[in-house]
Protein backbone atom coordinates (compact mmCIF):
# COMPACT_ATOMS: atom_id res chain seq x y z
CA UNK A 1 0.00 0.00 0.00
CA UNK A 2 1.34 3.25 -1.19
CA UNK A 3 2.00 5.41 1.75
CA UNK A 4 0.32 9.17 1.71
CA UNK A 5 2.18 12.39 1.49
CA UNK A 6 1.85 14.34 4.12
CA UNK A 7 1.70 18.40 4.42
CA UNK A 8 4.70 18.70 6.97
CA UNK A 9 8.41 19.88 6.69
CA UNK A 10 10.79 18.43 6.56
CA UNK A 11 9.24 16.71 3.67
CA UNK A 12 11.19 13.45 4.68
CA UNK A 13 9.23 13.00 7.90
CA UNK A 14 8.21 9.54 8.71
CA UNK A 15 4.63 9.35 9.50
CA UNK A 16 3.31 5.98 8.25
CA UNK A 17 -0.51 5.15 7.79
CA UNK A 18 -0.92 9.04 8.04
CA UNK A 19 -4.25 9.98 7.22
CA UNK A 20 -5.36 13.47 5.55
CA UNK A 21 -6.84 16.08 7.46
CA UNK A 22 -10.60 16.43 7.00
CA UNK A 23 -12.25 19.28 8.27
CA UNK A 24 -11.34 22.53 6.90
CA UNK A 25 -8.91 25.10 8.82
CA UNK A 26 -11.85 27.53 9.26
CA UNK A 27 -14.09 24.79 10.99
CA UNK A 28 -11.30 23.67 13.43
CA UNK A 29 -10.57 27.28 14.89
CA UNK A 30 -14.63 28.22 14.95
CA UNK A 31 -15.14 25.31 16.91
CA UNK A 32 -11.80 26.02 19.33
CA UNK A 33 -13.47 29.73 19.82
CA UNK A 34 -16.68 29.06 20.24
CA UNK A 35 -16.27 26.69 22.96
CA UNK A 36 -13.52 28.51 24.70
CA UNK A 37 -15.99 31.83 24.71
CA UNK A 38 -18.86 29.23 26.17
CA UNK A 39 -16.21 28.34 28.90
CA UNK A 40 -15.27 32.01 29.81
CA UNK A 41 -19.04 33.11 29.31
CA UNK A 42 -19.83 30.46 31.88
CA UNK A 43 -17.38 31.05 34.15
CA UNK A 44 -17.99 34.67 34.12
CA UNK A 45 -22.18 33.68 34.57
CA UNK A 46 -20.99 31.93 37.43
CA UNK A 47 -19.09 33.98 39.57
CA UNK A 48 -20.53 37.48 37.78
CA UNK A 49 -23.27 37.77 40.94
CA UNK A 50 -20.53 37.50 43.40
CA UNK A 51 -18.41 40.67 44.90
CA UNK A 52 -15.50 39.90 42.90
CA UNK A 53 -12.97 42.60 41.24
CA UNK A 54 -12.64 42.38 37.72
CA UNK A 55 -9.38 41.28 37.30
CA UNK A 56 -10.28 38.37 39.38
CA UNK A 57 -12.77 37.26 37.18
CA UNK A 58 -10.84 37.63 34.68
CA UNK A 59 -8.27 35.91 35.92
CA UNK A 60 -10.95 32.65 36.96
CA UNK A 61 -11.89 33.04 33.32
CA UNK A 62 -8.18 32.41 32.53
CA UNK A 63 -7.22 29.58 34.06
CA UNK A 64 -10.39 27.81 33.00
CA UNK A 65 -9.60 28.03 29.47
CA UNK A 66 -6.05 27.53 30.30
CA UNK A 67 -6.92 24.21 32.21
CA UNK A 68 -9.34 23.07 30.07
CA UNK A 69 -7.01 23.57 27.01
CA UNK A 70 -4.21 21.45 29.17
CA UNK A 71 -6.24 18.92 30.24
CA UNK A 72 -8.30 18.69 27.49
CA UNK A 73 -6.25 19.12 24.38
CA UNK A 74 -3.20 18.72 25.25
CA UNK A 75 -3.81 15.47 27.39
CA UNK A 76 -5.03 14.01 23.74
CA UNK A 77 -1.92 14.62 22.30
CA UNK A 78 0.19 13.30 25.25
CA UNK A 79 -1.96 10.27 25.03
CA UNK A 80 -2.93 9.71 21.28
CA UNK A 81 0.99 9.16 19.81
CA UNK A 82 -0.53 8.22 16.87
CA UNK A 83 -3.27 10.68 16.23
CA UNK A 84 -2.30 11.40 12.63
CA UNK A 85 -3.93 7.98 11.39
CA UNK A 86 -7.00 8.75 12.79
CA UNK A 87 -9.50 8.10 10.22
CA UNK A 88 -12.83 8.82 12.11
CA UNK A 89 -12.58 12.76 11.81
CA UNK A 90 -12.72 12.98 15.55
CA UNK A 91 -12.38 16.42 16.71
CA UNK A 92 -8.87 16.80 18.77
CA UNK A 93 -7.06 14.75 16.00
CA UNK A 94 -7.99 17.22 13.45
CA UNK A 95 -6.72 19.81 16.00
CA UNK A 96 -3.65 18.27 16.10
CA UNK A 97 -3.03 17.48 12.43
CA UNK A 98 -3.91 21.02 11.85
CA UNK A 99 -1.44 22.52 14.30
CA UNK A 100 1.40 20.30 13.23
CA UNK A 101 1.68 22.44 9.85
CA UNK A 102 2.87 25.17 12.40
CA UNK A 103 5.17 22.68 14.72
CA UNK A 104 5.82 19.03 12.78
CA UNK A 105 7.25 18.03 15.97
CA UNK A 106 3.59 17.25 17.21
CA UNK A 107 2.92 14.38 14.45
CA UNK A 108 6.41 13.40 14.86
CA UNK A 109 6.35 13.10 18.55
CA UNK A 110 9.62 15.62 19.31
CA UNK A 111 10.63 13.89 22.78
CA UNK A 112 11.35 17.28 24.21
CA UNK A 113 7.50 18.54 22.65
CA UNK A 114 6.01 14.96 24.62
CA UNK A 115 7.90 15.99 28.04
CA UNK A 116 6.51 19.79 28.25
CA UNK A 117 2.98 18.83 26.93
CA UNK A 118 2.57 15.83 29.44
CA UNK A 119 3.82 17.69 32.26
CA UNK A 120 1.52 20.64 31.43
CA UNK A 121 -1.31 18.53 30.57
CA UNK A 122 -1.17 16.45 34.29
CA UNK A 123 0.23 18.97 36.30
CA UNK A 124 -0.90 22.28 35.36
CA UNK A 125 -3.81 21.28 33.90
CA UNK A 126 -5.12 20.11 37.07
CA UNK A 127 -3.31 23.13 39.24
CA UNK A 128 -5.23 25.92 37.00
CA UNK A 129 -8.74 24.68 38.01
CA UNK A 130 -7.66 24.56 41.52
CA UNK A 131 -6.64 28.07 40.80
CA UNK A 132 -10.19 28.98 40.29
CA UNK A 133 -11.34 27.90 43.56
CA UNK A 134 -8.98 29.61 45.58
CA UNK A 135 -9.16 32.98 43.68
CA UNK A 136 -13.17 32.25 44.54
CA UNK A 137 -12.64 31.37 48.30
CA UNK A 138 -10.12 33.60 48.71
CA UNK A 139 -7.95 30.95 50.29
CA UNK A 140 -4.37 32.32 51.20
CA UNK A 141 -2.57 30.11 48.88
CA UNK A 142 -4.29 31.87 45.88
CA UNK A 143 -1.22 33.93 44.82
CA UNK A 144 1.44 31.29 45.70
CA UNK A 145 -0.43 29.04 43.37
CA UNK A 146 -1.02 31.33 40.67
CA UNK A 147 2.93 32.55 40.75
CA UNK A 148 3.61 28.73 40.68
CA UNK A 149 1.14 28.36 37.31
CA UNK A 150 2.60 31.07 35.96
CA UNK A 151 6.06 30.16 36.18
CA UNK A 152 5.48 26.43 35.02
CA UNK A 153 3.82 27.68 31.66
CA UNK A 154 6.51 30.46 31.11
CA UNK A 155 9.03 27.42 31.52
CA UNK A 156 7.35 25.16 29.48
CA UNK A 157 7.19 27.67 26.90
CA UNK A 158 11.13 28.58 26.87
CA UNK A 159 11.55 24.68 26.45
CA UNK A 160 9.24 24.62 23.69
CA UNK A 161 10.74 27.71 21.84
CA UNK A 162 14.47 26.76 22.57
CA UNK A 163 14.52 23.50 21.36
CA UNK A 164 13.10 23.93 18.21
CA UNK A 165 15.81 26.84 18.05
CA UNK A 166 18.23 24.58 19.01
CA UNK A 167 17.34 22.06 16.22
CA UNK A 168 16.97 24.35 13.24
CA UNK A 169 13.19 25.90 14.05
CA UNK A 170 12.39 24.67 10.62
CA UNK A 171 9.05 22.75 11.34
CA UNK A 172 6.28 25.09 9.76
CA UNK A 173 5.13 24.49 6.28
CA UNK A 174 5.31 28.21 5.64
CA UNK A 175 5.28 31.59 7.49
CA UNK A 176 1.37 31.90 7.72
CA UNK A 177 1.47 28.65 10.15
CA UNK A 178 4.93 29.55 11.74
CA UNK A 179 3.30 32.99 12.67
CA UNK A 180 -0.32 32.53 13.21
CA UNK A 181 0.12 28.62 15.14
CA UNK A 182 3.98 28.41 16.43
CA UNK A 183 4.27 31.95 17.52
CA UNK A 184 0.39 33.50 17.42
CA UNK A 185 -1.33 30.48 19.66
CA UNK A 186 1.59 29.92 22.09
CA UNK A 187 2.29 33.50 22.39
CA UNK A 188 -0.50 33.93 24.89
CA UNK A 189 1.09 31.48 26.78
CA UNK A 190 3.86 34.10 27.28
CA UNK A 191 2.31 37.35 27.66
CA UNK A 192 -0.60 36.42 30.23
CA UNK A 193 1.46 34.39 32.76
CA UNK A 194 3.96 37.29 32.27
CA UNK A 195 1.48 39.69 33.77
CA UNK A 196 0.11 37.71 36.24
CA UNK A 197 3.39 36.69 37.76
CA UNK A 198 3.97 40.30 37.76
CA UNK A 199 1.25 40.79 39.82
CA UNK A 200 1.27 37.86 42.81
CA UNK A 201 4.78 38.93 42.75
CA UNK A 202 3.86 42.20 44.49
CA UNK A 203 0.78 40.97 46.12
CA UNK A 204 3.20 38.41 47.67
CA UNK A 205 5.56 41.17 48.62
CA UNK A 206 3.23 43.92 49.99
CA UNK A 207 1.60 40.73 52.27
CA UNK A 208 5.17 40.31 53.17
CA UNK A 209 6.06 43.45 53.82
CA UNK A 210 2.77 44.12 55.93
CA UNK A 211 3.34 40.97 58.26
CA UNK A 212 7.26 42.62 58.91
CA UNK A 213 5.43 46.28 59.95
CA UNK A 214 2.64 44.50 62.08
CA UNK A 215 5.76 42.49 63.87
CA UNK A 216 7.38 45.33 64.24
CA UNK A 217 5.07 47.44 65.70
CA UNK A 218 4.38 44.77 68.57
CA UNK A 219 8.02 44.62 69.28
CA UNK A 220 8.25 47.67 70.05
CA UNK A 221 5.07 48.36 72.34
Amino acid sequence: MEELAHPYVPRDLKLPGYVPISMSMSSIVTIYLGSSLLVVFLVWLLFGRKKKAKVEKLLMCWFAFSGLTHIILEGYFVFSPEFFKDNTSAYLAEVWKEYSKGDSRYAGRDSAVVSVEGITAVIVGPACLLAIYAIAKEKSYSYVLQLAISVGQLYGCLVYFITAILEGDNFATNSFYYYSYYLGANGWWVLIPLLISFRCWNKICAAANNNVEIKTKKKTR
